[in-house]
């Protein structure tokens, strides 16, 4: 059984670890505010949710498994929202997306 929940939690740990990691590389790489708050929320919620998925089969007690678990819920509702808002206030104040070379924008193609 210990072998199990054990594989489990290296499971998530390296899933979210490599969900942050991609998210890390798209703040740096891409090319505009808006693709690069979605590479930031992706680090946020999917990263962040499956990390502490992982530790909560680590965890040594009720009350550590229970601390998770609310810091969970706190992510799920919080970080999306995070991410439309702070878009939201971008696209109000007059950032415009990246337009390619062409003179179109992205969802045009």
């Amino acid at each position: 059984m210990d072998l199990l929940i054990n594989g489990l939690s290296w499971f998530f740990l390296i899933s979210g670890s490599v969900f942050v990691v991609i998210g890390g590389l798209g703040l740096l790489r891409l090319p505009d505010f808006y693709t690069r708050v979605h590479a930031a929320s992706i680090t946020d919620t999917v990263g962040a949710w499956l990390i502490l998925i992982g530790l909560m089969f680590q965890s040594p007690s009720a009350l550590v498994l229970v601390k998770l678990v609310l810091v969970l819920i706190f992510l799920v509702l919080t970080s999306p929202l995070a991410s439309h808002a702070l878009t939201k206030a971008a696209f109000h104040r007059g950032l415009e997306p990246y337009v390619g070379p062409g003179g179109e924008r992205r969802d045009e193609r």
